[in-house]
């Protein structure tokens, strides 16, 4: 398999895909390209029709978009692990995964995920203080359900998760303020061994892209 991911600084999509199949050990290849490089769109174009990332190439199969990708990973190669083996908590990690993929529209605009910066201060409208306290309350609530199960969302780690890992990654980025329950699960995903080794890599890549670089930077 190959993956085409973008910047690691600042593709939450990529991010998403890119987790799952770590977390599981599958064998794939990384072809990253920088987006708004000179020509990027055109590399793009040569793997998927949409020109954006992520893409899996799967020898003729191409799958594009980062839920779409974990769902053919989880049916193709995880038997359908990927997602809680409970039927109703794999029903609600659908839903709050589908939440993720389709809302958050103020915090996609007003936080861009941006793994090199910290302690940037942006001001909160009323859009996105209810947008992070949804998260706040969402994290809230499945941690306390499910923490005698493991210490994700649901327990054990899911595409659930993958969904929401950029969410925390902002988060620590603009240093917004949690409950107890969902601050201990940021720390879970802050913490983890391949969250950390994006990160590592992140901080190694040169481009900057201005639109995300928002925020006042700590002084």
């Amino acid at each position: 398999m190959k993956l085409i991911i973008g910047n690691r600084n600042y593709s939450s999509w990529s991010l998403r895909a890119w987790l799952l199949l770590a977390w599981h050990r599958l064998e794939f290849d990384v072809v990253r390209i920088p987006l708004f490089a000179p020509g990027y769109r055109d590399k793009l174009l040569a793997y998927s029709p949409t020109g954006q990332v992520p893409v899996l190439v799967d020898d003729s199969l191409v799958v594009w978009d980062s839920l779409a990708i974990c769902e053919y990973v989880s049916e193709r190669y995880l038997d359908g692990a990927g997602w809680p083996a409970d039927r109703e908590a794999r029903a609600e990690a659908r839903s709050v995964s589908a939440e993720m993929h389709a809302g958050f529209a103020a915090i996609r605009q007003q936080l861009p995920m941006n793994v090199r910066a910290s302690g940037r201060q942006v001001a909160m409208n009323a859009a996105l203080r209810g947008e992070t306290a949804r998260v706040d309350s969402l994290w809230r609530d499945l941690r306390m359900r499910h923490r005698d199960r493991g210490p994700w969302l649901f327990g054990d780690f899911s595409i659930a998760d993958c969904l929401y890992v950029p969410m925390a990654l902002r988060f620590v980025t603009y240093g917004i303020q949690l409950s107890a329950p969902a601050g201990d699960y940021l720390r879970t995903v802050a913490q983890q061994p391949l969250v950390q080794a994006w990160i590592a890599a992140a901080r190694e890549e040169q481009e900057t892209i201005g639109i995300a670089e928002v925020g006042i930077p700590p002084a």
